[in-house]
Order: structure tokens, then C-alpha cells, then sequence
């Protein structure tokens, strides 16, 4: 009997260097399915064609799994984000505008649901990864806002305005319409309208009470 042909092996065989973005897929889904305190590290390893002992190799629990997946899905494009203002040549209004699509994008993705029941559901059981998520993204997240306003109003674009209380009003209205648009059978005032239109409005609306002027809607698009 011939050979296996190399398409049928597993995945770990063909791709070693695919193995850590494969635990954290599965582990995404699995804390997605099951929640983080009742997931279990023999059923990420299934779920991603591993053995339990391979994990191991890359992660000593599962809360160092979490920490990983958080950076990788969202610290990472804190981080992204950060370089591109550093460097960046446009006005704040571009910068804002950029970072909000940005966030609406990731807010509308796949990974974005099971990422928000875990951390609204179960993260306060956990003090230790909360006082991680806390730092490292949501403090950083509105830290970033908040540097992009405070450039506006230093370059006469926007009002004068505490910074970080404006972070926080742009960040609740993203994360809720997202939280809407995943469910819109159940929420009339995104039921009809689609996430390019959701976005734009948010965009509209903020702007609008931001800015010096109150005509956004060109620079809105």
C-alpha cells in the first residue's frame, strides 16, 4: 500500500509554523462555544489537530492563551495603529476618521463576537486577566483616541474638550452599534440600514460634535 499523499496529513505535519495561529483560532472558538472557565485545553488541541502536548510547547495554560489571543487580535492593531500616527502626514480628522473604520471593521468581524461575551461575561472571575485587558487594551485603546483629539484641538479642528471623556463617548457608540448590527432582527434602529451606512453615521454624528464646524458630511466619506 502506497504512501499517505501529503494533502490528507495533518495539518501540524505539513505546517509546523502554523501551529501557534492554529491553537489560537481553535482557542477562540472553543472559548466562544464554551466559555474560558469551562473550555479546556484537550478540547482546543482537538479542535485544532493537535495534541494536548503540543500546546504545551507554546502555551502553560490557558489563561496564557487568552493573553495571546487578545494580543494578537487587538493589541496588535493598537500597535499598527500607533506606528501610522506616528508617521502620518494627515490632519487629525483624517486620523480619527482612519482609526474609526479601522475599529468598526474589527468590531463587525467573526472574531469580535466570542471576544466580547468572554470579556463582559466572564472576565470579572478572572482579576488577572481582567487587570491585563484592562491595560493593555481598553486603557491603551482610549489612550489613542485620546492623543488623535487632543491633536485636533491643539491644530484648531476640533473644540476644546477633556480628551479622554471624548475617547470614551467614541468608543461606546462603535461597540454597541457593532453589538446591533450582529443582531439586527432585534434592533429596529439598525434593522434596515447596513454596517457602511451604521458607520458612516457614526462617523456623521461624531464629527458633528467634535469639530469646530458642524458640516462633516464630505470629509465624512
Amino acid at each position: 500500500m502506497g504512501a499517505q499523499p501529503a494533502s490528507n496529513e495533518p495539518r501540524w505535519r505539513r505546517l509546523p509554523e502554523e501551529r501557534p495561529r492554529q491553537i489560537l483560532n481553535a482557542a477562540l472558538e472553543i472559548f466562544g462555544e464554551r466559555g474560558l472557565a469551562a473550555a479546556r485545553l484537550d478540547d482546543i488541541a482537538k479542535r485544532a489537530g493537535l495534541s494536548k502536548g503540543t500546546i504545551y510547547l507554546y502555551f502553560p495554560n490557558k489563561e496564557e492563551l487568552f493573553r495571546e489571543m487578545v494580543r494578537q487580535l487587538i493589541v496588535s492593531q493598537i500597535e499598527a495603529t500607533e506606528r501610522e500616527l506616528d508617521s502620518a502626514a494627515g490632519t487629525a480628522t483624517d486620523a480619527l476618521i482612519h482609526f474609526m473604520r479601522m475599529y468598526w471593521g474589527f468590531v463587525r468581524s467573526d472574531k469580535f463576537a466570542p471576544l466580547f461575551r468572554l470579556i463582559h461575561s466572564e472576565i470579572r472571575n478572572f482579576p488577572d486577566l481582567a487587570s491585563f485587558y484592562s491595560e493593555e487594551v481598553t486603557a491603551r485603546g482610549h489612550r489613542l483616541v485620546a492623543s488623535i483629539i487632543q491633536r485636533g484641538i491643539d491644530s484648531g479642528e476640533f473644540r476644546t474638550v477633556d480628551s479622554a471623556v471624548a475617547a470614551r463617548m467614541l468608543m461606546a457608540p462603535l461597540l454597541i452599534h457593532g453589538v446591533w448590527c450582529g443582531h439586527r432582527e432585534c434592533f429596529a434602529p439598525v434593522a434596515k440600514k447596513s454596517d457602511a451606512q451604521v458607520i458612516d453615521e457614526i462617523i456623521d454624528f461624531y464629527l458633528t460634535a467634535i469639530r469646530l464646524h458642524s458640516d462633516v458630511r464630505n470629509s465624512s466619506k
